[in-house]
């Protein structure tokens, strides 16, 4: 009878360790972001270690793989921008880690083609800062200007902190967990006492 009571406390035990194997395994993430005529991506695990010698795979809109490689180790790889007409609907790079980790990122086309100088604008007539009637520039106006370029550039930085903070475990998602594992265990053990 004693010996039964063990197996089914080690088999409860083993069903709940396997019930989130996930939680041991770390995630693997890939940042992509353009500058100038290139690409350059970062690999990295969630606890910061850099992907080294990581396949990073390019492919268009339609699914066609465009190039490969590896990453450095820094967890690095950078790539120039394909033409125009491959860039249309942006471009998906897909990190394929150690012990099959795999991530993916979608870099836009209008992100590229921002950074390489590719937006069409149309020709506008020259405007002069300073008119005979105007000699101050109204500093608002710069302010917001320069504003509105900063948030468009830091747009990739600030999805990729987001995507970060929701990632992680909170310490109260951590001690929930401990308090269900140890209230199962508390469980078994009333029914156990009860049958003596």
């Amino acid at each position: 009878m004693k010996n039964k009571l063990y197996l089914i406390l080690i088999f409860v035990f083993l069903i709940i360790i396997m019930m989130d194997i996930s939680v041991f395994a770390h995630k693997v993430n890939v940042f992509a972001y353009a500058e100038g005529d290139k690409v350059y991506t970062e690999s990295y695990f969630n606890d910061g270690k850099m992907c080294v010698d990581s396949k990073i795979e390019v492919f268009d809109n339609q699914g066609n793989k465009l190039l490969e490689g590896l990453t450095d180790e820094e967890g690095m790889f950078s790539f120039k921008i394909p033409s125009e007409d491959v860039i249309d609907g942006g471009l998906k790079i897909v990190l394929s880690a150690s012990l099959g980790h795999r991530a993916e990122y979608i870099i836009s086309a209008d992100e590229i083609r921002g950074s390489a100088g590719l937006i069409k604008e149309e020709p506008e007539e020259p405007v002069s800062l300073i008119s005979p009637e105007t000699s101050s520039v109204d500093l608002k106006e710069i302010q917001s200007i320069i504003e509105d370029t900063l948030d468009e550039k830091l747009k990739p930085i600030m999805r990729e902190i987001k995507k970060s903070q929701e990632d992680k475990i909170s310490p109260t998602e951590i001690i929930g967990g401990i308090g269900y594992i140890i209230g199962i265990f508390g469980i078994i053990a009333y029914f156990l006492s009860r049958k003596r």
